[in-house]
């Protein structure tokens, strides 16, 4: 099911790029892992994924010595990460996407390990949301390139739910201009129900959890 689901969501992604006039390698696919055991992790990989993503410190923790052995994969942080799991953070992960202040970013840095940061910018009003604020970007960024330790690869965002995808379209827009503005070159952006959008908005990466995996189970 999954290697149906793969090709899928490959062909969603290419034919997005056509519409956008992109070269679908322009658009890389981080498959959201979360929740899933390691033996997913595994069967993605036999199938040529290479960059999974996780929610939790914990979770990854659990799952890191079944999946240390496969050459080439790399593991995003994509949930929320508290200032003291840091230096977990830093062992399990080989991008932190989920970057919301500066004081994190520091703390990142004196970890001592090199790490791809992402920052996440809260482009909604939503309370559930989490992320940086607009005002508190330029900051941010500022942090993060003050240690070459860091490599600032782009920014992430999480829309609204709908099931209209059409309605995540101005949230995606807004951070590719924020991207324009601080010269950011990637963007995490959308997820199963608007990837689409997403590559039209800019994307070069989207996250796709349930149309590859189907939906969550508890471990």
């Amino acid at each position: 099911m999954l290697a149906d689901n793969l090709q899928q969501v490959r062909e969603r992604i290419a034919n997005a790029c056509a519409r956008a006039h992109r070269d679908p390698e322009s658009v890389k696919l981080l498959a959201v892992t979360k929740i899933f055991g390691p033996e997913v992790i595994h069967e993605g990989y036999a199938l040529g994924l290479r960059e999974f993503g996780e929610n939790y410190v914990q979770e990854m923790e659990r799952k890191s010595a079944s999946v240390s052995g496969l050459a080439g994969a790399r593991f995003h942080l994509i949930g929320h990460l508290q200032s003291n799991k840091t230096k977990k953070a830093s062992q399990l992960f080989s991008s932190v996407d989920s970057v919301e202040s500066a004081k994190l970013a520091r703390r990142l840095a004196s970890e001592g390990v090199p790490l791809d940061i992402m920052i996440e910018v809260k482009t909604s009003d939503e309370e559930s949301k989490t992320g940086a604020g607009e005002s508190e970007l330029a900051e941010i960024v500022e942090a993060v390139r003050a240690h070459p330790i860091l490599n600032l690869r782009g920014l992430m965002t999480v829309p609204p739910w709908s099931e209209d995808p059409e309605l995540s379209r101005p949230y995606f827009a807004h951070l590719r201009k924020l991207a324009e503005l601080h010269r950011i070159p990637e963007l995490s952006m959308g997820m199963s129900n608007d990837l689409e959008v997403a590559i039209e908005e800019g994307a070069t990466w989207v996250r796709v959890g349930t149309a590859l995996f189907g939906r969550r189970k508890k471990l």
